[in-house]
């Protein structure tokens, strides 16, 4: 299989696991307005898987390093595969939860509370987990990005133009923020950390990514099909709804889930050189690649108050710096 061999390369990696965590929502976006996320999020977990399996038997099935894909998937122990598939449950729950937090609180809200917590709380189990690199350098790079992702969203707050704080919304971000924390983590404990010399009964970062998405898409025929009758916003939907989608909603579903999917496959192949916690703190710079295409491409801040500039150019000051120093914590 495929393997990452220098820490520039593994850094490489990460690099494109942020642009591709940060872009998948793009495809939402893409889709018709009145399509639901419920709907959007059918095809967006088939992606997830689809890209694993795709990923798994080309990249992962060729060259002399390690075990291949289907190899992984044969020796692996079940204890491996269900902490895997755990991991996929656990993080869809917490993907559905921070949707339904932007949709109550508002994006300020959810990435302040939601996405800054899961920031800190997994790069810190990660790394007491597995410790690798510089702590001091490590976790003030995670600080400035928290910092970064707090001024996001308070100048999302300023052009909002509902500025009503949603106890409930507090509540789902809270939550949300605390799985996606320990998500990778299930993921981490279920591989072997050395891709040259594999452990037997664990898996490689082809089958466990495989292994995360089945998660996914199995929690989510039970998660989805809830939220479909009790949404949290909005009125509940029938499974009739979805075929009734047109070619490109469906195909901007499956493309989100297979950018997000690619995402992840980069990570976990990062980590092998960065370790689990430098690998996830650098994914988390996908906040980052999402405020450029709101500041950016959709122009979101075109008729923001006076002073939210200012705000903005310190943001990205933030993530910048904060970046820079996860990637010196082990360079």
């Amino acid at each position: 299989m495929l393997i990452v061999e220098t820490y520039a390369l593994a850094v490489t990696l990460s690099i494109l696991t942020m642009i591709c965590w940060g872009s998948w929502p793009v495809t939402q976006k893409l889709a018709s307005p009145s399509w639901r996320f419920e709907l959007f999020y059918w095809d967006y977990v088939l992606g997830i898987v689809a890209i694993t399996l795709i990923l798994g038997f080309t990249i992962g099935s060729f060259g002399g390093a390690g075990r291949s894909f289907l190899a992984d998937i044969q020796r692996a122990e079940s204890g491996n595969m269900l902490s895997a598939m755990l991991g996929g449950a656990i993080f869809n729950a917490a993907n559905i939860l921070f949707v339904a937090a932007i949709a109550i609180a508002g994006m300020a809200i959810a990435f302040s509370i939601g996405a800054g917590f899961g920031l800190i709380l997994g790069v810190t189990i990660n790394y007491m987990a597995l410790p690798a690199g510089n702590p001091y350098y490590l976790f003030g790079g995670v600080l400035l990005i928290a910092l970064a992702i707090i001024l996001s969203a308070v100048s999302h707050h300023r052009v909002s133009r509902d500025n009503n704080v949603s106890s409930k919304g507090i509540i789902l971000a809270l939550i949300a923020g605390m799985l996606f924390g320990f998500f990778y983590r299930f993921i981490a404990a279920a591989m072997y950390t050395d891709f040259q010399s594999p452990e037997p009964g664990k898996l490689g970062p082809y089958a466990v990514t495989f292994c995360f998405g089945l998660g996914v898409l199995l929690s989510n025929t039970l998660f989805n099909t809830i939220l479909m009758k009790k949404p949290l916003q909005g009125k509940p939907i029938a499974f009739s709804a979805y075929f009734r989608g047109t070619s490109r909603n469906h195909v901007m579903g499956i493309l989100g889930g297979m950018i997000w999917g690619g995402g992840l496959v980069f990570s976990i192949l990062s980590a092998g050189n960065t370790g689990f916690a430098i690998s996830f703190g650098l994914g988390q710079g996908n906040a980052l690649v999402a405020a450029i295409w709101g500041v950016f491409i959709w122009k979101e801040f075109k008729q923001a108050p006076r002073g939210t500039n200012k705000l903005l150019y310190w943001m990205f000051f933030c993530y910048v710096i904060g970046l820079l120093l996860i990637i010196y914590a082990k360079s």
